[in-house]
């Protein structure tokens, strides 16, 4: 059983017992039933010390255990752990006690309840902020288990069927009376001693199964149900060409769609849905195909636009040991699905006209709907950026912003475009489970978590970002999946019956034991053709569906068979070596990519061994379109050293391909990622001091940020950063929800983000470094010698590297040689520059190209304040002179203008606004000289037009609309 007693959301934080209070609880009353109203109450806890100040910071967390035994549910009224639901608050009654009143049945729903349990804790829940549990027994706490049949049984028709079964009553086994009802029709009864068994014979119709039992000496009973399926006869004929797992609409008529599901060892299958009322019969069960064994039906009768919902009932008449008969599971190939226990708190602004989840049903379903709009793409041939000129931002959209959606993303484009980074890569975004996460417990790849936003607006987002030149990379989670995958679900262990399990000997699709060291979840078998089928699919509905431009694939060291736990030598050094399984596979999964895309970025979190790297990296590299897999390079524990000021294991020189051995720029490199430690917070925390420089002081440790960008952003090939680094970002890893710091508790909580509403931009210190490695970014996209050779002059205890980045092939009027120095030390000191030529060097960071030096010693050295860095170049940048092109000349005709005019220079934005400054019309995206604008719908008047180049140069001129 995956399941916790009271946590529904996989991923919150783990326990931190100091926070844990006692507290005692009472009941009034004392002994109740199902019916009755009762209040809970609480004595003996502390809010303020969750959260100090907030004595009302404290709210009932509740569930309960039906009279089958089981965890009732799904309960979805407490909310998320780390978000109570604000109803139940409870009630300040002063004196140190607390208090709330509810009705069960009325509370959760449900009238079979023998036990519920309750507990109080914080609002945020985050580092375990809570009391133990607490039982009460409803009524007489009577519980009728079922030992055989274990859950849902299938049988043919005809078979008999042996019913056993015990009564307890408030924890103890008893004697009593069961009656046995088939479709409520009393069909067997008799006595428990304590054990009851009986056999209901020639069973030949579908029917509920219902035990009730009545302890000796009770007034009450308890009853629990199961059903019995009759096996119908399922038809065998051929699947119409051209169909794929999931739905097929047809293209020709809206009213059809035909579903289909690859089950194997399952015997028959039905579709429930809106459609049939989730009740369906024979004209709802699957046909099989009988060459390939996959089950299919074409649904007709439905309507062009209209919102279905449906799943999967899967049947399996002769299940082995501890798997269900009955699986109700969603399409593993949805592209949109909704849960029960999600979605009621996902807010409206974010995803708006949300479909209700059908009343009645369980876990997630698919949605279904024909004769749907197609997305209006802007931009429908996008030139990706080089993989040498990428500066990958990687965002966490849940920590981006407060609204936690895409349309922050949106309304921050230009955040993005002036920091002038090429690709923008965000954490998993697929149906992941809960809401706050940060989505590597993906269990749907094919659905975006609707948490973050509508299908319509993550392509709007898309669209934009490609409109302004930006690539948009998905983090993709296809190692494993968690315990509401459809896929790991239909072959699961449930010997509990409680609808969780890890995957049984018969998943074509998981290992039963994660064959590498770095498991969670449930672990892909990427040798089994269903997987690699599987993979294939989720490429192609982001690459096709999405115009996605790239994948970071997480967790690739998980990719082999070949590392059980039980392996020779130990499974995490064989984890850790060379498997060819997994060079193969992966290669092959990067030819489908590139077959659908032959400018598909490859990006794999590996973090291993230079020679299995370097398969990837070097792959393909002599196609005509050279390809190569970039390989992520962490770097941050050399780069924090630098920071903090500390000159030992300083080498940064891995930072780059050479030191991998790569035969191509194929190391995405960085000094943070959403998995490491922040530096700025180890900087002020743990930062060196000499004198009056104290690295731990904030805006001493901001100062020393640029430098970090021009010693790793500027080294040739891709490179990432982490969201906010370059502002400066100092919050911890483990920074919780209230703003406390523990480790490693609070690793995966929401993040403060004070960068917004403490106008971070607006702050000088944080400013420069967002400026700076604006300028070095741009610096190493626009100048074409950041894609020739470097040098790294380095050491494990040297703060003062140096690097050289030369082109030999450029001529000698152009920009090719590059000198960057850099003094992470505690005081000025004098770098030796060796220059590779004397001359006239330019500061490449002064944009007006006046700053330069006269070498007339290559040796002679340059003063370099601590925290500094200087980078020269031996031509001023072309980046200089075009930036500061006068778009004074720019014009406009006609104008005046009466619907549409032209411009006569390329563009990247235009905005016009009123004579009183309000933005009444804008144009996003980059255009040609001569390309048509329409303002027809704009009134007559005078109006300013302020332009943009793609560069960042400025200008305004006056518009009449006539």
């Amino acid at each position: 059983m995956k399941k916790l007693l009271h946590i529904y959301i996989l991923l919150i934080s783990c326990t931190a017992f100091s926070q844990v209070q006692n507290g005692t609880f009472t009941i009034s009353p004392s002994n109740f039933g199902v019916n009755d109203n009762i209040t809970v109450t609480v004595s003996g806890v502390d809010p303020t010390v969750w959260n100090p100040g907030q004595p009302n910071n404290i709210y009932l967390w509740t569930w309960y255990f039906n009279q089958c035994g089981g965890l009732g549910g799904p309960i979805v009224s407490n909310g998320d752990w780390d978000n109570s639901a604000d109803y139940l608050q409870m009630t300040n009654n002063g004196n140190g006690t607390y208090s709330y009143t509810l009705t069960p049945s009325v509370f959760f729903g449900d009238t079979n309840i023998s036990q519920i349990g309750v507990l109080v804790k914080a609002k945020d829940g985050t580092g375990d902020k809570k009391t133990p549990d607490y039982l009460a027994y409803v009524g007489e706490g009577i519980t009728i288990n079922i030992s055989n049949p274990p859950g849902d049984v299938v049988l043919n028709s005809g078979d008999n069927l042996t019913i056993q079964a015990t009564m307890s009553k408030k924890g103890s086994t008893n004697v009593g009376n069961f009656v046995v009802f088939l479709n409520e029709v009393s069909v067997a009864s008799g006595g428990g001693f304590p054990n009851y068994s009986t056999t209901l014979t020639n069973l030949t119709t579908s029917a509920t199964i219902r035990v009730q039992g009545t302890p000796s000496g009770s007034t009450e009973s308890g009853s629990c149900s199961f059903e019995v399926i009759i096996a119908p006869t399922v038809v065998v004929e051929n699947i119409p060409a051209g169909l794929e797992e999931g739905i097929n609409y047809n293209q020709l008529d809206a009213t059809k769609a035909t579903l289909v599901l690859d089950a194997p060892f399952k015997e028959f299958v039905y579709v429930a849905g809106s459609f049939n009322n989730y009740n369906p019969g024979n004209s709802y069960l699957m046909k099989k195909d009988p060459s390939t064994g996959k089950f299919w039906i074409e649904l007709t009768g439905l309507t062009s636009g209209q919102i279905e919902t449906y799943q999967y009932w899967v049947y399996d008449t002769n299940p082995i040991s501890g798997s269900p008969s009955l699986v109700k599971t969603a399409d593993p190939y949805s592209t949109l699905v909704l849960s029960p226990f999600d979605d009621p708190f996902i807010p409206s602004s974010t995803y708006p006209n949300l479909p209700t989840y059908p009343a009645g049903q369980e876990r997630e379903v698919t949605v279904l709907q024909t004769g749907q709009t197609p997305y209006n793409w802007q931009v429908t041939n996008f030139t990706k950026p080089k993989k040498e000129d990428l500066v990958v931002y990687q965002v966490l959209l849940r920590d981006f912003d407060q609204d936690q959606n895409y349309q922050d993303l949106i309304d921050k484009i230009d955040y993005f475009k002036n920091l002038n980074v090429t690709a923008i890569q965000l954490l998993p975004n697929m149906e992941f489970e809960g809401n706050l996460s940060w989505g590597y417990n993906t269990a749907f790849h094919m659905a975006l978590d609707k948490y973050y936003g509508t299908e319509t607006k993550f392509k709007e987002f898309i669209d934009l970002c490609h409109q302004n030149g930006i690539a948009v990379i998905l983090d993709i989670v296809l190692n494993h999946a968690f315990g509401r995958n459809p896929m790991n679900r239909m072959w699961m262990n449930d010997p509990d019956g409680d609808g969780w399990g890890d995957p049984n000997s018969e998943n074509p699709y998981f290992n039963q034991v994660a064959t590498h060291s770095y498991s969670v979840g449930s672990d892909f078998n990427h040798q089994q053709t269903r997987t690699k089928n599987y993979v294939k699919r989720v490429l192609k509905h982001w690459i096709e569906d999405f115009n996605i431009d790239g994948f970071r694939w997480d967790l690739t060291k998980g990719f082999t068979q070949n590392c059980p736990p039980n392996v020779a030598g130990g499974q995490e050094p064989c984890t850790n070596s060379y498997q060819q399984d997994r060079v193969d596979v992966l290669k092959e999964y990067a030819d489908y990519a590139w077959s659908l895309d032959e400018t598909q970025y490859v990006i794999f979190e590996h973090l291993g061994g230079d020679t299995e790297e370097q398969q990837w990296a070097n792959y393909r590299m002599g196609d005509a379109i050279p390809k190569g897999i970039m390989m992520w390079g962490k770097m941050t524990d050399q780069y924090n050293q630098l920071t903090m000021g500390f000159a030992s294991n300083t080498d940064i020189s891995r930072m780059g391909h050479l030191a991998h051995g790569f035969a191509g720029k194929r190391v995405m490199g960085y000094p943070e990622s959403h998995d490491e430690e922040r530096l700025m917070y180890k900087n002020v925390t743990f930062g060196n001091s000499s004198g009056s420089y104290n690295v731990k002081d904030l805006n001493t440790a901001l100062s020393r940020m640029s430098a970090l960008g021009a010693v790793s952003l500027t080294i040739p090939g891709p490179k990432m950063i982490w969201h906010f680094a370059d502002l400066g970002m100092e919050n911890s890893i483990f920074t919780c929800n209230d703003g406390t710091v523990n480790n490693p508790d609070c690793k995966l909580d929401t993040k403060p983000q004070p960068q917004w509403v403490s106008n971070w931009l607006g702050n000088a210190n944080r400013n420069q470094i967002y400026n700076d490695w604006s300028r070095l970014i741009k610096l190493k996209t626009t100048e074409a010698v950041f894609e020739g050779n470097y040098s790294i002059a380095t050491g494990s205890s040297n703060l003062t590297p140096k690097i050289y980045i030369w082109d030999d092939a450029l001529a000698s009027t152009d920009l090719k040689n590059v000198v960057i120095l850099s003094n992470f030390g505690l005081a000025s000191q004098n770098i030796t520059p060796n220059f590779p030529y004397t001359g006239t060097w330019y500061d490449l960071m002064d944009a007006s190209g006046s700053t330069l030096i006269n070498v007339t010693n290559t040796a002679s050295p340059i003063n370099i304040p601590a925290g500094g860095f200087r980078i020269y170049g031996n031509k001023t940048a072309t980046l200089n002179t075009k930036y500061f092109e006068s778009l004074m000349t720019v014009t406009f005709y006609p104008n005046p203008v009466n619907n549409t005019f032209s411009i006569n220079k390329d563009i990247s934005g235009l905005q016009i606004f009123d004579l009183m400054g309000k933005l009444v019309k804008e144009f996003i995206g980059n255009f040609n000289k001569g390309e048509m604008f329409d303002i027809s719908q704009l009134p007559q008047s005078l109006y300013v037009a302020k332009i943009k180049n793609n560069l960042g140069a400025k200008s305004t001129v006056k518009l009449v609309k006539l």
